[in-house]
């Protein structure tokens, strides 16, 4: 009974294993679109046959020689089946072959402690029947039963583990598209070759021959039972945990880049907002005076007998309307905010002269606590991210309807502030092969993903220096942004 169910163990665990290669592969890199739906099954066999080949070319043996020699091997083929069926390059292939090979041993020998722990009940079937409390065909039967109880057990253990562990990596490694620098790559493989060397060595010194006898190196130091397996999870759980203290610096390194980017975009918004505020001030100023003067010129411009001279008279009106158009088209109540309005919309009708900015229902009162420039990154970032989805919308579809939508209403302490506009119904999400979301934005699909895609991040920035946050959805072609902002003032150190 248990070579029966050793064979169909062996094979269970090797198909298990290539569909943990395939499914990891999934996780962090796209397969090349030759090789169709299947060639995710189809690396589940080519795996299963080489693992099947090594086998009989490296029989198990008590030779180090060729237990490394199989190992070095089947990681070249992995690596090999990475270049192959994926679009990765050479720095990533190797990380995830040593990180897939190490889990896979260090897995592999935790499964095989159970069998270890249990060798002594094989010892207890020996004893009864020494003492003739069971017969010898008895004896042979529990040990047969035992050991394949132990096999399963062991194969039970293996999966189990190496599923989390693998898991866990794709879990916590949530930047997949992070450019990996070559100091990178070493910190990261360091972990993998050691937990990959650790179980070499213990193939090497746990069993040897000695005048033709396997010897065993637990039963001459019985402590190994301990350490082993504890320098065994060690090593495994540094894997797993390298992996996400290399993301946990990216995503510092990240905030803090997105950090100084916020500050100096504060800052120059300040200082331009200051610039323009005094400039429309007397634009403003200006326009009060010369339209008084311009009605006063146009009284004078007529005779005495009450005639009008047509061409100065025509002059004038065309003087007026000139002035008119000094004034804001959008008026908020909020100066920073008529502002980045009316030159956004002076911007944007150049582009697109067809598109509807309605900002009607956006006002804000006198009252209001928030810092106009927090407002303004806020309406600047939304319009930007708005303004950009309808020239992607335009330049596939000339036909289509763009506009944008500006509004903000007041709930209890609440303020919200609401951008709708439209796009092409295309929205990138990052998730990994098992579901799992890693931004709550939706990624940009520009090139230069460092310089673009923080406009969502800084007004989640500036929205939670109000104790507010961010929400957004997409429908029907609508992406609708909702900015939540807790109506109290807030001093500049509380940002920092």
């Amino acid at each position: 009974m248990y070579s029966v169910i050793s064979i169909i163990l062996g094979i269970v665990t090797t198909i298990f294993t290539g569909c943990c290669l395939s499914s990891y592969y999934d996780s962090f890199v796209e397969q090349k679109k030759w090789f169709g739906k299947y060639g995710k099954y189809l690396l589940i066999i080519v795996f299963v046959v080489t693992d099947y080949i090594l086998d009989h070319c490296f029989p198990s043996s008590y030779e180090t020689k060729e237990t490394l020699g199989k190992l070095m091997l089947l990681s070249v083929a992995v690596f090999l089946f990475g270049k192959l069926f994926y679009h990765i390059g050479t720095q990533m292939a190797a990380f995830l072959t040593i990180t897939f090979m190490a889990i896979r041993d260090l897995c592999s020998f935790i499964g095989m402690m159970v069998v270890v722990c249990g060798g002594k009940l094989f010892e207890l079937w020996v004893l009864l029947m020494q003492k003739n409390y069971v017969s010898a065909g008895t004896t042979e039967h529990l040990i047969d039963v035992t050991a394949s109880i132990l096999q399963t057990l062991m194969v039970v253990c293996y999966m189990v583990l190496m599923y989390r562990a693998l898991k866990a990596v794709v879990k916590y490694y949530k930047d997949k598209e992070y450019p990996v620098q070559r100091q990178e790559v070493l910190f990261l493989l360091t972990p993998g070759c050691v937990g990959f060397l650790l179980c070499v060595m213990l193939r090497t010194i746990l069993l040897t021959m000695e005048n033709g006898v396997p010897q065993d190196l637990y039963g001459k130091y019985p402590i190994l039972m301990v350490i082993t397996p504890a320098i065994l999870i060690l090593s495994l759980l540094s894997i797993v945990y390298s992996v996400k203290l290399f993301q946990d610096m990216i995503t510092l390194n990240q905030e803090k880049s997105d950090k100084l980017i916020l500050e100096k975009q504060m800052k120059n918004m300040q200082e331009h907002m200051a610039e323009m505020e005094h400039i429309y001030g007397g634009i403003r100023s200006m326009k009060h005076d010369m339209k008084n003067t311009l009605s006063v010129i146009m009284q004078l411009a007529g005779n005495e007998e009450g005639q009008t001279n047509g061409e100065l008279q025509n002059y004038l009106s065309q003087l007026n309307q000139t002035m008119d158009r000094l004034d804001f088209q959008y008026k908020t109540g909020n100066s920073v905010v008529d502002i980045l309005l009316n030159m956004k919309y002076h911007e944007l009708t150049r582009i697109i002269p067809d598109i509807q900015l309605n900002a009607d229902r956006l006002l804000f009162s006198e009252n209001l606590q928030i810092q106009g420039y927090d407002i303004g990154i806020i309406i600047g970032n939304a319009l930007d991210n708005a303004i950009e989805a309808c020239k992607k919308l335009k330049k596939n579809d000339k036909s289509a309807d763009a506009f944008i939508t500006l509004s903000s209403f007041t709930r209890g302490k609440m303020f919200f502030i609401e951008v709708e506009n439209s796009f092409d119904g295309k929205i990138t999400r990052n998730t990994s092969y098992y579901g799992k979301k890693y931004s709550e934005f939706p990624a940009t699909d520009k090139k230069d993903k460092k310089a673009h895609g923080i406009g969502l991040s800084n007004i989640k920035n500036t929205a939670e220096k109000y104790h507010g946050g961010v929400d957004w959805t997409a429908h029907n072609k609508k992406f609708t942004l909702t900015v939540m902002l807790q109506n109290e003032r807030r001093d500049e150190h509380e940002f920092e």
